[in-house]
């Protein structure tokens, strides 16, 4: 049987607003689409998940009035639809058999995740100070200025995994769980959307462990893993253990705002399932990053 990855595209990486060696997001859009076909060509079927913070913070900036599981909904529809587009066309073009599915993903979270208590996750652009003192929202300081901030809770189950596991089953390359799923709790015997926009790699982690992966692809804008980031005793680091990160997060050396949630959420991943693989790299290192010659590979010992 084929091996299967789930490959986590950042919407930061897709935008690429940091990456000083990519200023054209269609360049990494490449790049992306160029580890999706090598990653077939080796023999993986392909799971895909994406970010959608600037796409979903600028829609929410136009209209604050639609509620936010909705917005979430609208762009895994929206980047989805381009993503598959982009990739079906590449597969035509090579004769490959695999077809894209973009499944709208719904994820169930705890209704009383303390997430909901404490809003931590910033959407949108940078908030001028008119809009600071006038918007009724939630607003916090990040390092590039002040953000609007919403309820980030940890998800609990993919609603739709019986869904993307036969659509995977099928060698279809299914794009799914965008921007972290759309947001639902249970109400009885319904489901019902609410405020919060769920970490896209936690996410991307629990996808991989409900189907079993044997990879877990973290792409960004960074090229690996780094502690003392920025310092001048900045190390790259080409391979962490589950014990390396602990001692690492207990230092402070991953903040929750940046590469706290990827190296949790890879952590997470090796340690419920230690035969698979988790690996960090930038766009078009996928297959080097999986053979230990780029990134950084999280492994249990």
């Amino acid at each position: 049987m084929s091996k299967l990855v789930v490959y986590a595209i950042g919407g930061n990486a897709l935008d690429s607003p940091n990456n000083k060696e990519v200023t054209d997001s269609s360049l990494v859009l490449a790049k992306v689409m160029s580890d999706v076909v090598d990653l077939l060509e080796a023999g993986w079927n392909v799971v895909l998940t994406h970010g959608n913070g600037p796409q979903v913070g600028h829609l929410m900036s136009l209209d604050s009035s639609q509620s936010m599981d909705s917005w979430v909904a609208a762009t895994q529809g929206m980047i989805g639809h381009s993503l598959s587009l982009n990739l079906d066309s590449i597969l035509r073009k090579r004769n490959r058999p695999e077809s894209t599915a973009v499944v709208l993903t719904r994820v169930e979270v705890d209704p009383e995740d303390e997430g909901f208590t404490f809003p931590t996750k910033p959407v949108g652009p940078i908030l001028t100070d008119k809009q600071v003192m006038s918007e009724d929202w939630d607003i916090a300081q990040t390092v590039n200025g002040p953000r609007r901030v919403v309820a980030s809770p940890l998800p609990k189950h993919i609603i739709d995994i019986n869904v993307i596991r036969e659509l995977s089953s099928k060698n279809a390359i299914v794009i799914c769980s965008g921007g972290g799923g759309i947001p639902v709790v249970r109400s009885g015997p319904y489901l019902v959307g609410v405020p919060a926009v769920i970490d896209k790699d936690y996410v991307s982690s629990l996808l991989a462990v409900e189907l079993n992966a044997d990879a877990l692809v973290v792409s960004t804008a960074i090229d690996s893993i780094r502690t003392d980031f920025g310092l001048a005793s900045e190390k790259v680091h080409q391979k962490l253990t589950l014990q390396e990160i602990k001692i690492f997060e207990s230092a402070g050396q991953f903040p929750k705002g940046s590469m706290g949630p990827k190296v949790s959420s890879m952590a997470d991943f090796v340690n419920k399932l230690p035969n698979s693989k988790a690996v960090l790299c930038q766009p078009g290192d996928a297959i080097k990053a999986l053979r230990g010659m780029r990134g950084t590979t999280i492994t249990v010992a």
